[in-house]
């Protein structure tokens, strides 16, 4: 999937999450975002780059241009 520069693949397996986190690592996804029910009733969604050490909460409705920003 490709939206307006970013590019987007979407795991909707039914495997626990740290399965697919680990698949990410393997092939080099190099940002990873992730939606759950719980930061969505809350207006944020998830976000670790592959470098970085810990998650952080980004705002929904800001994530796009975040990204963008991030480079």
């Amino acid at each position: 999937m490709q939206a307006a520069g970013i590019e987007a693949l979407l795991d909707d397996r039914d495997a626990r999450p740290g399965v697919m986190f680990a698949d990410m690592e393997l092939i080099g996804i190099p940002q990873r975002v992730v939606i759950s029910e719980r930061n969505l009733a809350a207006g944020q969604v998830e976000y670790r780059g592959r470098r970085e050490a810990e998650s952080m909460q980004v705002a929904r409705e800001r994530l796009l241009d975040w990204l963008r920003e991030r480079g």
